[in-house]
């Protein structure tokens, strides 16, 4: 709810522009999130989005039709490149955005609903659902940071999401703002009008070795891809990452100071300077503002727990975890792995057989979670000395000294940072 008499009455006067079934939808929408949220079952945003959407189907749109909005789509990356994108973007006017990444089309109502008399309208989107929450939202620009393997039985194979975006995009206005590092990415952000192409980085590349146009083998010398069968290759970037430095379109250098760690977040900086300027916020405000950022949604939070300082890391899928061991402290910093395979992680999980844990040689790890059996069979293949535990608590007992790094999965993730938060 507003926090003050000046945003109820900017909240209320925007309400009133509606139709009265879309007034009943928000407010019962809000009630129903309330009630939610009163009895313990998480932020309510979900269920209060899908009781306004049953009373009024046309509610995102009404809520985003006064809107300059931009859309985030991404395998990783989405949640904090859109709470960058949304601090960039307070440099020019009111904010209102899916903060806490509820990114389908009912969480995404429910942040819209109960937002101030915003301005600008900065929305994570669930990749299956992008072409949909374009249609319905109009959007200024739209940012594809990267597709690769995840939730895989949920997900359809990374080459059809590519599809899906490529033909669910193809006739929109909306100025992209797109990967060109990634090739399914820049295939699916061809078949639009308008692009600006980052140079943002592929870490993870398993996922582009056959060309999402004809099939055939890509060629990937140093940071250049092309398929030698049909031509379609890497195009020329607009903005680019170089080093700890974005690049505009006009060869200005601006540096990037962020509080989060890792290269992943640079290149999430650069992709949120691309979009900042499509809004007119330049380079230079962009990522000024963006230095405010410490924390995601409970992701980089250093807390402390039994009088240890714990890191929280979230790491979804081979990629996410790639990344995550780059930013990771190195040995002997322990660290805590943890695996759920419930229906928000995808309960497949052959992916763990993907993820390179080689790189953990050192590391105490302490493996915890609903598939801790899965994942200590992957670590003693990759010859890594473990400990399975039953508890964050136990885990942090047993640690030696240092940080504690503790990587999770979606669900896992949260349950161990309620346990910490309460610890």
């Amino acid at each position: 709810m507003p926090g003050t008499d000046s945003e109820a009455a900017a909240t209320g006067a925007r309400d009133s522009s509606l139709p009265a079934r879309s007034k009943l939808a928000v407010t019962a929408g809000r009630m129903a999130a309330a009630a939610s949220k009163s009895i313990g079952r998480g932020s309510g945003s979900v269920i209060g989005g899908k009781v306004a959407l049953k009373l009024d189907p046309y509610l995102l749109a009404r809520l985003a039709d006064h809107l300059d909005v931009v859309l985030v789509s991404a395998t990783n990356g989405k949640t904090t490149t859109t709470r960058l994108i949304a601090e960039a973007l307070r440099a020019a006017g009111p904010v209102v955005s899916n903060a806490l990444g509820a990114n389908m089309p009912a969480g995404i109502t429910s942040a819209l609903a109960g937002g101030s008399d915003a301005r600008y309208g900065v929305i994570e989107v669930d990749e299956k659902y992008l072409a949909g929450v374009a249609r319905d939202t109009s959007p200024k620009a739209i940012a594809l940071l990267n597709l690769s393997r995840d939730q895989l039985d949920r997900a359809a194979e990374t080459r059809m999401m590519a599809e899906k975006w490529r033909e669910g995009l193809q006739h929109t206005d909306a100025v992209i703002i797109a990967n060109a590092d990634d090739p399914l990415v820049t295939w699916a952000a061809s078949s639009c009008q308008r692009v600006v192409w980052v140079a943002a980085g592929q870490a993870w590349k398993e996922d582009a070795w056959s060309c999402p146009s004809c099939g055939g083998v890509m060629q990937r010398p140093g940071d250049d891809w092309y398929c030698q069968e049909c031509g379609f290759r890497r195009p020329q970037p607009h903005w680019a990452l170089q080093g700890t430095h974005v690049i505009d379109p006009n060869g200005s250098a601006w540096p990037i100071q962020l509080q989060l760690p890792g290269r992943a977040n640079l290149a999430n900086a650069t992709s949120s300077a691309a979009v900042a300027a499509v809004f007119g916020v330049a380079p230079q405000v962009a990522l000024e503002r963006m230095q405010s950022v410490t924390a995601v949604a409970g992701r980089y939070d250093v807390v402390n727990y039994l009088g240890r300082d714990v890191r929280l890391l979230l790491a979804k899928n081979p990629a996410g975890w790639l990344e995550t061991f780059s930013l990771i402290d190195g040995p002997p910093a322990p660290v805590i792995l943890s695996v759920n395979a419930l229906d928000a992680d995808g309960t497949d999980t052959s992916w763990l057989w993907d993820v390179d844990y080689e790189r953990l040689q050192g590391h105490p790890i302490f493996v915890m979670g609903q598939r801790k059996l899965d994942l200590a069979v992957r670590l003693e293949v990759a010859g890594l000395q473990f400990q399975v535990v039953d508890s964050a608590e136990e885990a942090v007992r047993m640690a030696p000294p240092g940080r504690i790094e503790a990587i999770a999965n979606y669900t896992a993730f949260q349950q161990l940072r309620k346990v910490v938060a309460a610890g």
